[in-house]
C-alpha cells in the first residue's frame, strides 16, 4: 500500500476478499481512527485513503487524547460485524458491513483492568466447535517502573495475555477471563499482539514480544493442546534480519486459517506485510 504507515493490523476474509484493519493515524486535516485495506487475492492491496471504518468514537473516550489501537473485526452469526477496539480500556462497535461505519453506542467501556494498567490489544476467535473467545493484553508495563517500554526496572510488572469467552453476538462475557500467558525474562518488558488459531489440530497463540521501539521486537508463538491451555512457547517466527525486516511484530492471523497479516518498521512508519503459514510438528513455518 506504497509504505501507508499502517501499524497493528488484522485480517478477516469475506466473500469479496480479504480487508484490513490497523491503529489510527492522521492525513491533513482529518484524523483516522481505523484505517481499512482490501485486496480481492491476497496479493494487491489498495489502501482506503481517507475513509475511516470508525468516525465517531464512544462517549467514554479521552477526546483530548483519542487514541485507538489494534481494531480487530469478526463476523457474528447473523452476518453483521463487530469492530473491538481499545483505548487501554477495550469497547465494541458493530456494523452490517465488514468495513463499516461502526456504531458504538457504550457509554462506559467493556473490558479495562485500570488497576493492572489497562487493557489493549483484542483479537477474536471463533473455535471449530462455534464458541467464540476474546484474547487481549492487560497492559502492566503502562505502569512500570521504568527501563525498556516502562518495565524493565524491577519490579516488574506482569503483562498477561488473558482469554474471554464471549456469547455469539459477540460482546457478552461468559464466565470471567484467564490468564494463559505472560512475560518471562527472555521476552524482556512484556508480551503483548495476542492471536489465536487453531493449526494441524493444536491451538496457536501469535504474540509480540521485547519492546516495539528495539529491534528486539518479534513475532512468536505457544502452542497448547486446549484453548484454556497451557500454553508452551514454541519460538519465533520473525526476527529483525527476517526478510529485510527491523522489529517485526503485531501479528494477526485469519480464524482457523493460514493468512498471516504483521507490521514492520518502513522508513518512518510501519508496513503491513503478508504471508501464509502452517504448523509442521511443533513449529511455524512462513511461506516464502
Amino acid at each position: 500500500m506504497s509504505g501507508q504507515d499502517f501499524p497493528d493490523p488484522s485480517i478477516i476474509r469475506t466473500l469479496d476478499g480479504w480487508h484490513i484493519f490497523a491503529t489510527n493515524t492522521r492525513t491533513p486535516g482529518k484524523r483516522i481512527n481505523v484505517q481499512v485495506g482490501f485486496s480481492s487475492d491476497f496479493k494487491s492491496w489498495t489502501y482506503r485513503n481517507g475513509y475511516d471504518a470508525l468516525p465517531r468514537l464512544p462517549a467514554w473516550v479521552n477526546m483530548d487524547s483519542p487514541r485507538v489501537w489494534a481494531p480487530d473485526v469478526n463476523r457474528r452469526p447473523d452476518g453483521t460485524f463487530i469492530l473491538i477496539i481499545n483505548h487501554h480500556c477495550l469497547s465494541w462497535a458493530t456494523s452490517n458491513n465488514v468495513e463499516g461505519p461502526y456504531v458504538d453506542y457504550q457509554k462506559d467501556p467493556w473490558i479495562c483492568h485500570a488497576s493492572q494498567g489497562g487493557a489493549i490489544d483484542p483479537s477474536g476467535y471463533v473455535d471449530t466447535d462455534g464458541k467464540r473467545y476474546l484474547v487481549y493484553k492487560v497492559d502492566g508495563n503502562s505502569i512500570g517502573h521504568g527501563g525498556e517500554c516502562g518495565n524493565t526496572s524491577p519490579p516488574i510488572v506482569p503483562t498477561p495475555i488473558m482469554l474471554q469467552q464471549v456469547s455469539s453476538h459477540g460482546h457478552t462475557k461468559i464466565g470471567g477471563a484467564i490468564r494463559i500467558l505472560d512475560r518471562s525474562e527472555q521476552d524482556g518488558p512484556y508480551v503483548e499482539a495476542p492471536s489465536l488459531s487453531k493449526l494441524n489440530g493444536k491451538y496457536v497463540l501469535f504474540y509480540s514480544s521485547n519492546c516495539f521501539v528495539t529491534p528486539e521486537y518479534d513475532v512468536s508463538y505457544a502452542l497448547a493442546s486446549n484453548i484454556r491451555g497451557p500454553y508452551r512457547k514454541s519460538g519465533q517466527l520473525f526476527v529483525s534480519g527476517s526478510k529485510g525486516m527491523t522489529a517485526p511484530g503485531g501479528g494477526d492471523i485469519a480464524i482457523n486459517g493460514d493468512h498471516f497479516i504483521w507490521h514492520a518498521n518502513y522508513g518512518q512508519g510501519r508496513a503491513s506485510y503478508i504471508t501464509t503459514v502452517g504448523l509442521v510438528g511443533d513449529r511455524i513455518r512462513a511461506s516464502a
